[in-house]
């Protein structure tokens, strides 16, 4: 379907994590081994603080392989927290507004996965987004309505219990429609100053996401680097190099959160929000 990845550290340029590893994102726009596609070329997305509290972001249809913009950017963009997204469509058009990463304010949001049974229940669901973000909804992906759906939810003032309530109402609305599974999401959720991940689906067998077990890890995927910080990680939805013992799984049903170096993981459990 897609993959994804993020950061969070001491200030490294862009192209550190995007490009430049053995088996980095661009590697897997055209090779991924762990996804429910091999090839993932229907656009991608760049997402980064660097100053202010709003991300800057570039988007495009091109695949992530052939677009020399991303190149140049990632070599001269450096960021302490940033995302990157490389999209496989679900049936949703191929066009910029669906091209993950979706920002409002200060927030970034990337998914793989998918809602099943969108088109039936879309209607059901996009009626429940708070009529003060429903205006800022651009494109016609299930996962940009995840985002604003975790918003109106309360994401804002507690991301996990914000998702849960998402996620939550996604299977209620499913089972009322006699939908089976309706969700499956690895999600990568930034504030600016935080980075959250969150592995779930209704069948219980999740998207793969990884994260970076320490500061070693990531020198291993790029040992050009001498100034990785011992607070730096990564969370990417497979790893970067064939080193499996710096990559750890996030379990099933789980969620991290990622702050100064520190990774904390916690069950998830959806909620039916009230």
């Amino acid at each position: 379907m897609c993959r994804w990845l993020a950061y969070s550290g001491n200030p490294v340029y862009l192209d550190d994590i995007i490009t430049k590893p053995e088996h980095s994102l661009i590697d897997q726009s055209l090779h991924s081994y762990a996804g429910a596609t091999t090839t993932n070329g229907d656009g991608f997305g760049l997402g980064w603080y660097a100053r202010g509290d709003e991300p800057g972001v570039y988007k495009s249809i091109h695949p992530a392989w052939n677009d020399n913009n991303l190149r140049a950017l990632a070599e001269q963009i450096k960021s302490p927290l940033f995302m990157a997204h490389i999209r496989a469509t679900t049936g949703s058009p191929v066009q910029e507004s669906n091209c993950h990463l979706f920002k409002f304010s200060n927030w970034m949001f990337v998914h793989n996965g998918a809602i099943r049974g969108f088109p039936e229940i879309k209607r059901d669901l996009v009626m429940a987004i708070s009529p003060q973000l429903y205006p800022h909804i651009q494109g016609s992906t299930d996962s940009e309505t995840m985002f604003f759906f975790a918003l109106s939810f309360g994401m804002a003032d507690d991301v996990a219990q914000g998702v849960a309530r998402m996620a939550g109402f996604i299977e209620q609305v499913g089972a009322e429609k006699g939908i089976d599974n309706p969700v499956q999401m690895s999600l990568g959720i930034c504030d600016g100053q935080s980075l959250y991940a969150f592995r779930y689906s209704t069948e219980g067998e999740s998207r793969s996401l990884f994260y970076s077990i320490d500061m070693e890890a990531l020198r291993q995927i790029a040992p050009h680097l001498e100034d990785f910080s011992d607070n730096a990680r990564a969370v990417v939805s497979e790893p970067l190099s064939d080193l499996a013992e710096a990559w750890l799984p996030v379990p099933e049903s789980s969620f991290l959160t990622v702050k100064s170096g520190e990774v904390e993981c916690q069950d998830f459990i959806p909620q039916q929000p009230r």
